[in-house]
């Protein structure tokens, strides 16, 4: 008969032994892409936030595509409009829609209960905008289909439009995290909705900032929606380059954007 004292090298609660699994947080990266996946399904069977990302700027596209109501000043109107309306259904899904989301999850409590998860607050906020730029490929893929059944004949490097697209979205995004992590729900609301159809008339996406006087044009052209859709249109209309005065006003924007969010965002 043994005296001795067994201490096994498998799994076990003693001293020395090891857990399997090993308790503790997953890496970040991994939370980061599980949250992702997760926003993303949250966001497509939402059926309100669909009509204001995907089918919204699909019908002022058609409409102002095939209506003469507007000067563009373009040979063809979709030419100026595709170029603007994939710049607002960058900011209909990054800000308003995002905004509004996050701002009732906080409300309900959602965000509070993985305030008290291992994920860190910057790791909420890469991976809503990792969904976000899921959801932007379905409805630059949508844009792009109609704007070309409607004749329109894009130009430019793709690259420098997936870098003004990625820049815009960091910009709205942090914007509207900021928002949704500050305000009320109500509040955030009534807010994202307004600045959507004030940025949708003076953010250059359907009217051209030339019609505007030179001082608010000024203006204008700092905002984000203006800087992304100039961009866009500087592409993709005029076939240039990377257009660096616009893609300079982004990431600016979303570096203030992100940085104060990241830093004011609160869970509940």
């Amino acid at each position: 008969m043994s005296t001795g004292t067994h201490t096994g090298s498998g799994t076990g609660s003693g001293p020395g032994g090891t857990y399997a699994p090993r308790p503790g947080a997953a890496p970040v990266g991994r939370m980061i892409a599980a949250q992702a996946a997760l926003e993303t399904r949250m966001l497509l069977r939402n059926g309100e936030q669909l009509l204001l990302t995907v089918i919204i700027p699909a019908l002022l596209l058609v409409l102002f595509s095939t209506v003469d109501i507007i000067d563009t000043g373009a040979d063809k109107a979709v030419d100026f409009l595709a170029p603007g309306v994939l710049a607002l259904s960058v900011m209909s899904t990054a800000f308003t829609g995002q905004a509004i989301a996050t701002g009732f999850e906080r409300r309900y409590g959602v965000l509070k209960r993985l305030g008290a998860s291992p994920l860190p607050r910057w790791a909420l906020m890469t991976a809503k905008t990792l969904s976000v730029l899921v959801t932007e490929v379905l409805q630059v893929a949508l844009v792009t289909v109609i704007a070309l059944a409607l004749g329109w004949s894009p130009h430019g490097n793709p690259l420098s439009v997936f870098v003004l697209l990625v820049l815009g979205t960091a910009a709205f995004s942090g914007l509207g995290l900021l928002m949704a992590g500050t305000l009320k729900a109500e509040a955030t609301l009534a807010a994202a909705n307004l600045v959507f159809l004030l940025l949708l008339v003076g953010g250059g996406v359907i009217v051209p900032l030339a019609k505007f006087p030179d001082a608010v044009r000024s203006v204008l052209e700092l905002l984000p929606i203006s800087a992304l859709s100039d961009g866009l249109r500087a592409v993709l209309q005029d076939g240039a380059a990377l257009p660096w005065g616009d893609a300079l006003t982004l990431a600016v924007w979303a570096v203030l954007g992100l940085g104060t969010a990241a830093r004011f965002f609160r869970w509940e």
